[in-house]
């Protein structure tokens, strides 16, 4: 793959992950309420989710779906139904209140696979992937080598926006002392995490 290309690839991940969407929404729910503990645990979880999206997306996982509409509103509707079940846990766990004890820590492997989940298991991720990585890809050249670089450097550089979330919001965690700061954030997260699914479960197929 030439240089120039690559970069362009780069910069046009860059660009897409710093929007926060589900994963970071996820991500930066976790780190307000568990610390920087989990942050390699949910980079890596994220790592995995785009790995598996963007792997079945190239290998023709995506093009069957899109052109199946009984495959892609299975997919889509399992998508949609953990973003809502994500958000509304989110929405019925207590107030956390800095000056009081820390909220009950949950296992990292725990945290990872949601992480993985909510990641791997957005039915756009597919249809993004479709559609975003063949800009990149010069036909005429072999695609399997390509195909591991596009894959391992979006797979990287999501992981390490995954884990500059993370530890920015630990930090900021850490500077928060009023229990209704965290009460708001953990509560328009889950409401946007619900509100994501309901986007995703009335995705239409192009």
């Amino acid at each position: 793959m030439p240089l120039d290309l690559w970069l362009a690839f780069v910069a046009a991940c860059i660009a897409i992950l710093i929007l926060p969407g589900p994963t970071i929404l996820l991500v930066l729910s976790y780190a307000l309420t568990q610390g920087k503990r989990v942050a390699v645990g949910m980079a890596l979880g994220v790592a995995l989710g785009d790995l598996v999206a963007m792997s079945a997306s190239l290998l023709g996982l995506g093009a069957l779906v899109l052109a199946s509409a009984t495959l892609f509103t299975v997919l889509k509707w399992v998508g949609a139904v953990y973003l809502v079940y994500l958000g509304a846990k989110l929405l019925r766990s207590p107030p956390v209140s800095m000056d009081m004890a820390a909220p009950k820590e949950k296992p990292v492997g725990e945290i990872f696979t949601h992480a993985a989940a909510v990641t791997a298991l957005n039915p756009k991720s597919i249809a993004f992937f479709i559609a975003f990585v063949p800009q990149f890809i010069r036909p005429e050249a072999a695609l399997a080598p390509q195909f591991v670089v596009l894959i391992a450097t979006f797979v990287t550089l999501a992981a390490l926006n995954a884990l500059a979330y993370a530890l920015l919001a630990d930090r900021l965690r850490a500077r928060i002392r009023r229990p209704g700061v965290l009460k708001w954030m953990t509560r328009a997260g889950g409401g946007a995490l619900i509100s994501m699914g309901a986007l995703t479960a009335t995705m239409a197929r192009s």
